[in-house]
């Protein structure tokens, strides 16, 4: 099961879940609240939204006023991060409405395609990895078999050595 038959799995599961992230993607929409985006929470803090700018101008006020201290630096770059957290926090997402059949149709092609993709990924690893595991134990089984085989050869050609060592000691104590 490895070869093209996963590579057209991969795709296949791909473009399944490209579709159905597709069609999820057209039907939500994304706005916020509009010109002066409201207020801002944070737990009991609440302050208006335009204010988030304030700790910016200041940061580049002190930046240009310090000539670049590094603390001013760090003080811009964490009044930018607050403004595009306020940006995101009044960020609001709406999903156009849809039959239940619509619904499951998105959720079934999403995460069918996400299946197959994530299971050619991961199988293909551990069938190599362990077929390699294997090929690598049969290999060393064999020459383990063939070094066997031949200490053997060698013990019973030192024994005929012996031997003939043997007889030819008796013959020569016979003459």
């Amino acid at each position: 099961m490895r070869g093209k038959n996963d590579l057209l799995k991969f795709f296949g599961g791909l473009a399944l879940m490209s579709v159905g992230l597709f069609i999820l993607f057209n039907r939500v929409h994304v706005g916020s609240m509009g010109f002066g985006w409201g207020r801002l929470s944070f737990g009991f803090f609440s302050i208006p939204s335009g204010l988030v700018v304030v700790p910016f101008i200041i940061g580049v006020v002190w930046m240009f006023a310090s000539e670049g201290s590094f603390v001013s630096k760090i003080f811009t770059v964490i009044s930018v991060l607050f403004i595009i957290t306020a940006i995101i926090m009044n960020t609001t997402f709406w999903v156009d409405r849809m039959t239940m059949f619509d619904w499951l149709l998105i959720l079934v092609m999403i995460f069918a395609g996400g299946t197959m993709v994530a299971m050619v990924m991961f199988r293909n690893h551990e069938d190599t990895t362990n077929k390699q595991q294997n090929d690598a134990v049969k290999a060393y089984k064999k020459m383990a078999d063939a070094e066997t085989k031949r200490a053997d050869d060698l013990e019973k050609e030192l024994k005929a050595v012996k031997d003939s060592l043997k007889n030819n000691q008796n013959n020569n104590q016979n003459v």
